[in-house]
């Protein structure tokens, strides 16, 4: 069965790489925060690389809104670290600002119905509320890597959902714009205004 957006999102205890040091992490221990979780097919590719270093490059963004970041493949902790620790201009990805998750028995992403095929992770990203409930997800295979501009403003779009429970925020929506009233009136009120 594929998980689907509203459901509980799958608790997880693994081991991850962070600050040079492996982590014993539970999804679970970060509820009452929002979760960015994203999976990536293998770590010393070439996409995957720009998608993680993007995400840590904006992670204060991310720590600044209340959410953590966690990066998940099917590459055993050792992989990870040798990543870490091979410079960016040397095919590695040196530090980051949050946590790469090995998920060797590849029970994580069978969780998440993200295993492909050929036994690697597509690129799966999904969005956790702080009670724990899966809020937004997407797929994609290999080739296209994610918008971390576009996970912020989903982020940002849920959270302010979640604070203002009236409100809806139309296509297109960035912090600081017009929202609608989620009833006839309210989207003719706004529909006028454009």
């Amino acid at each position: 069965m594929s998980l689907r957006v509203g459901q509980e999102a799958p608790d997880f205890t693994a081991t991850a790489v962070y600050d040079q040091e492996f982590k014993d992490i539970t999804l679970s221990s970060y509820k009452g925060k929002w979760v960015v979780l994203f999976f990536y097919p293998l770590d010393f590719t070439f996409v995957c690389p720009t998608e993680i270093t993007a995400f840590s490059d904006e992670f204060k963004k991310f720590s600044d809104l209340n959410t953590e970041v966690l990066g998940v493949s099917v590459d055993s902790k050792h992989c990870h670290l040798a990543w870490l620790q091979t410079p960016r201009n040397e095919g590695g990805i040196g530090d980051i600002n949050y946590p790469l998750v090995s998920d060797l028995k590849r029970e994580i992403c069978q969780a998440y119905n993200v295993l492909n095929d050929d036994g690697e992770a597509d690129r799966g990203l999904f969005l956790i509320n702080p009670e724990g409930i899966v809020m937004h997800t997407t797929v994609n295979k290999a080739p296209v890597g994610r918008n971390v501009d576009e996970t912020l403003r989903i982020l940002q779009g849920y959270q302010y959902v979640a604070a203002n429970p009236d409100e809806v925020c139309p296509a297109n929506w960035t912090p600081g714009e017009k929202t609608m009233l989620e009833d006839p009136k309210g989207s003719k009120e706004y529909f006028s205004a454009l």
